[in-house]
């Protein structure tokens, strides 16, 4: 059985450390706008200690198997979050304070740098979870599901993005399920990596491991935006209650079909980037 920890902890990590805690002091108690310059490296820092926890469990990580697709991972984070922002100015279900004292090339820069963020997050969490015994940890099965089903999937996925946007105070959790069931079918038809199987549904040890690692990163997404300044509020419809941080408690599921679209947006653009790549860099 894995001991708990079987590497030393690395530089990086007491880097991504250092970064953690100085990002967190300034953004909690300095006066004024603050966040749009300490949420970058603060998030850094909880990618390079996670990475770090990470190889002390395995002996690899996101970063020791490939320093360039590590930077990759931010590069594809941006514009995967962007999606969602577009979608949401049809929703409205959450919005900036304090957006207003920026210019729109401002606003652009600094939120793009802060998406960056999101994918390394989720993915090392995630597979820091998959370290433990709990997931019984294996290989993707190659039994994909049939071209019905998969079509299937592809139209329910477009039926539910034009519900959304047709009556999106009815249907705005189609956000975070709508592109999964788009993207995914395109994967298995171009032969990406994908958490779909034949004969179970899904691929369900990587799937948890997804779930888990992102409902930790969403809790911690929660907790240093309460006190932050720019900032996100919510404002969703029916479900408005229990707070938790500025997050209605039944927002939190959210992040569950959410990490899994990240998995799908992820492995579609490497795998059209380099369709040769056998996809196996990301160990959940």
């Amino acid at each position: 059985m894995m001991h708990l920890f079987e590497q030393k902890f690395s530089y990086r990590g007491w880097f991504g450390l250092l970064l953690l805690i100085t990002g967190w002091l300034l953004n909690w108690t300095l006066p004024g706008l603050r966040t749009h310059i300490f949420f970058f490296p603060m998030w850094l820092g909880y990618c390079l200690i996670i990475d770090a926890l990470v190889f002390m469990r395995k002996g690899t990580s996101l970063y020791t198997r490939s320093i360039g697709k590590y930077i990759g991972l931010f590069i594809i984070s941006a514009p995967a979050w962007w999606l969602f922002e577009l979608i949401n100015l049809r929703t409205q279900n959450w919005m900036y304070v304090g957006r207003q004292y920026f210019t729109d090339w401002e606003y652009a820069i600094f939120a793009t740098l802060s998406f960056s963020s999101v994918i390394p997050a989720v993915f090392g969490t995630a597979e820091l979870a998959a370290s433990f015994k709990w997931f019984n940890k294996g290989k993707d099965p190659h039994e994909l599901p049939g071209k019905i089903r998969l079509a299937v999937y592809f139209l329910c996925g477009w039926l539910m993005l034009t519900l959304l946007i047709i009556r999106p105070r009815y249907f705005f959790p189609f956000v975070w399920l709508s592109v999964w069931f788009i993207l995914e079918p395109v994967n298995v038809w171009l032969k990406n990596r994908s958490l779909l199987r034949k004969r179970y549904g899904l691929y369900w040890r990587t799937v948890f491991s997804l779930w888990l690692g992102c409902l930790i990163c969403g809790f911690f997404w929660e907790m240093w935006n309460f006190y932050s300044y720019p900032k996100w509020i919510y404002q969703v419809p029916f479900v408005g209650f229990w707070h938790v941080f500025e997050m209605p408690i039944l927002g939190y599921l959210g992040y569950l079909p959410f990490s899994m679209e990240l998995f799908a947006l992820y492995h579609l653009i490497t795998g059209l980037i380099k369709p040769a790549d056998k996809q196996d860099y990301v160990q959940v």
